[in-house]
């Protein structure tokens, strides 16, 4: 077979389930095409992108201004490493820091590789600034918490499938419950060598678990209190996707390390970054921490081009006008039904609880029918399904998301 052939959707998933690792299920459907909100699949089949690449493209697909900025940047110059410097790294690193209010950043690629980078910083900061006797550091995490798949993160998951067959894990981390401050303060309290708090403002793989209004607000000072990094992993939940250009925005709470990943590119190639001012950032000095292709060219451009359209669009505005439409139109469907116990979220992270236990395939069940109604979505944690549109969606479109989505789950109802 040809590489240019075009294949069906059948041969496309037989070719991954040949050649690729199976560390994935995808919801059988192959896309070829998108656009705005809409996708496309090899047959020509339209849909509503509903996950958004797990808040990735929130600036929708291909959008004409990022794509417009790669391909310049793909033609003039493409990577340098580090080794040298380049024209376009400053610029994005001045305008990103103003963007968030921060003194400097530090860039990579994925939003894991941008968490281990700021679980460094805070070791480094922790030993040289705190005063922590070398490798007593320890950080504080969230029980059911998602921050990526690497060695060092899983060590601190409580996701018996990342986990299982992957040790022997790194040790320097506490688990405490998501949302309770007592846990928290216990923590911190008991224990003169933690470095930093590392949390989601809302816990976007566990289900779309929005905290109790303050937690942030008092978490952070509890951080403050006892000398502690407070590191918002806003890999998920920031660039407008809640309503906020970032999601630790609602209670104004400013980190001091922030994470950011997925929409900083608008989904159109793999940029993330870490924030922080400089009496925490200065603790990294050269050949401490690196990366071949973090902060080159192409990266640069596009983020710059990415944030732009989230401030000129008013991205933040529309995700906080829309998500409140969007649940109060769920909340109407909920009420007549025992199929759905709830949607919560902020902004268009949103999520519904199917009334059923995680083993179920109800939720499965559920995505495959709005596949085959035009909407894509799918399940986490078994009976949660996760709906995340790109934030140029307009409210024609979401009601006829609406629509198909209510229309979708009366056909589940018993």
């Amino acid at each position: 077979m040809a590489v240019l052939d075009q294949l069906t959707s059948q041969q496309a998933i037989d070719l991954e389930n040949k050649y690729g690792a199976h560390n994935y299920h995808p919801l059988p459907v192959v896309l070829s095409r998108g656009e705005g909100v809409y996708v496309w699949d090899v047959e020509g089949k339209k849909y509503y992108d509903f996950l958004s690449a797990y808040s990735a493209v929130n600036q929708g697909h291909c959008h004409p201004k990022i794509v417009g900025a790669m391909v310049h940047q793909a033609q003039t110059l493409t990577l340098t490493s580090r080794a040298f410097y380049n024209d376009m790294l400053g610029k994005y690193e001045k305008f990103a820091c103003e963007f968030f209010g921060f003194d400097k950043l530090l860039p990579m690629n994925t939003g894991a590789e941008a968490v281990e980078t700021a679980l460094k910083i805070c070791r480094k900061w922790a030993y040289e600034v705190k005063g922590i006797e070398n490798k007593e550091a320890e950080i504080i995490v969230c029980k059911n918490n998602f921050h990526g798949r690497t060695t060092t993160i899983i060590s601190f998951s409580n996701d018996p499938v990342a986990r299982k067959h992957f040790g022997p894990f790194t040790d320097g981390f506490i688990k405490i419950d998501y949302d309770n401050l007592n846990e928290l303060e216990s923590a911190l309290k008991n224990n003169p060598n933690v470095a930093g708090f590392l949390v989601e403002p809302i816990q976007g793989e566990a289900g779309v678990y929005v905290p109790s209004e303050g937690y942030l607000t008092k978490a952070k000072a509890l951080c403050e209190k006892y000398n502690v990094l407070f590191i918002a992993d806003e890999v998920q939940t920031g660039i407008a996707r809640t309503g906020k250009i970032l999601a630790v925005d609602h209670e104004n709470v400013k980190p001091d390390i922030l994470i950011l990943g997925k929409a900083l590119s608008g989904g159109a190639y793999p940029v993330s970054a870490v924030l922080a001012n400089d009496d925490i950032m200065n603790v990294i000095k050269p050949g401490n921490h690196g990366s071949t292709f973090g902060g080159n060219p192409v990266a640069a451009a596009v983020a710059i081009a990415a944030l732009e359209v989230v401030r000129d669009e008013n991205l933040a505005e529309n995700a906080d006008n829309l998500g409140k439409l969007f649940r109060s139109e769920l909340n109407k469907y909920i009420e007549t039904t025992n199929l759905v116990s709830l949607v919560r979220g902020k902004g268009l992270l949103n999520a519904i609880v199917i009334n059923d236990d995680e083993e179920s395939e109800t939720a499965w069940n559920i995505c495959l029918a709005l596949r085959d109604n035009g909407l894509l979505a799918k399940p986490t944690h078994g009976n949660i399904i996760r709906f995340a549109p790109p934030l140029v969606m307009n409210e024609e479109q979401l009601l006829d998301c609406v629509s198909i989505i209510v229309k979708t789950l009366k056909q589940f109802e018993a």
